[in-house]
């Protein structure tokens, strides 16, 4: 009788002890949802979608935040620009008319305005070029940091408007000041990883083709000052923007017009 007695308590104790190890597990599933799929087996996903990739960044293994702030421009800062006429709106932002229309060749390419920026915009080595939106008649550049892009951020943005002659006649600007990285560094995902994030929450469709692969910054958090994360940036067919988080792992979400690259 004592036996059975016993017998019974350690099947109960190990019932108790399966549930309590499963419980475990699927905690440490749940948490590691972006657990990286082994490459053989991305890869022949990717191959049976016909999903295709060029060389991706290699090389960065670690990353930290970015903090900045907004500038507010001076009467000083209206002063030094020459051969236009500028106004602060909302201390903030700059609009500029120029005196003298800047004529942007047909066939656009962003080194034709180099030295314009250069010389015309206060700070403009610090933009790179995003995108010309021809419906718009807009070019529009966004501020950098140690060569990495402050991706759609209309903090550190330049946008110039052009005539109906093709020309620039006027653009409006906005810089990100006082900028450096806190925290310790930490591991970012690989470039792949992020590729797989798309591709599990099918944001590549099948015979999608990467063109192109970097890493910039993303606005994290926003108030008076700006929080930036590193964020991968995959254009998919030359033509749309996706954007996951190279800490988290999250998908940045975006209008299409905000996914559309011109």
């Amino acid at each position: 009788m004592e036996w059975s007695k016993t017998k019974s308590i350690f099947i109960i104790v190990f019932l108790v002890l399966n549930i309590f190890l499963l419980f475990q597990y699927m905690e440490k599933r749940s948490s590691n949802k972006y657990e990286y799929i082994p490459v053989t087996t991305l890869e022949e996903d990717l191959k049976e979608n016909e999903i295709t990739y060029g060389k991706l960044p290699d090389g960065i293994k670690e990353e930290k935040y970015v903090t900045a702030k907004s500038k507010a421009f001076t009467k000083g800062d209206v002063q030094k620009m020459k051969g236009q006429g500028a106004t602060i709106a909302g201390e903030t932002t700059l609009i500029s008319i120029l005196e003298k229309p800047y004529k942007v060749e047909k066939d656009f390419k962003s080194e034709q305005l180099n030295k314009f920026i250069s010389d015309t915009v206060l700070f403009g080595d610090e933009y790179k070029y995003w995108s010309f939106d021809e419906e718009q008649n807009t070019i529009i550049y966004y501020q950098e940091f140690q060569d990495k892009m402050f991706y759609n951020n209309p903090n550190g943005e330049l946008r110039f408007h052009l005539n109906e002659n093709g020309e620039i006649d006027s653009y409006e600007q906005t810089y990100l000041e006082d900028i450096e990285t806190f925290n310790d560094p930490e591991e970012i995902l690989p470039p792949l990883q992020a590729i797989e994030i798309l591709f599990t929450n099918d944001d590549l469709g099948a015979k999608s083709e990467i063109t192109n692969v970097e890493l910039g910054y993303y606005t994290y958090v926003q108030t008076a000052s700006h929080v930036l994360a590193p964020t991968w940036r995959i254009v998919v067919d030359g033509k749309k923007n996706l954007f996951v988080n190279a800490f988290e792992g999250q998908i940045i979400e975006m209008s299409p017009e905000e996914k559309k690259l011109e």
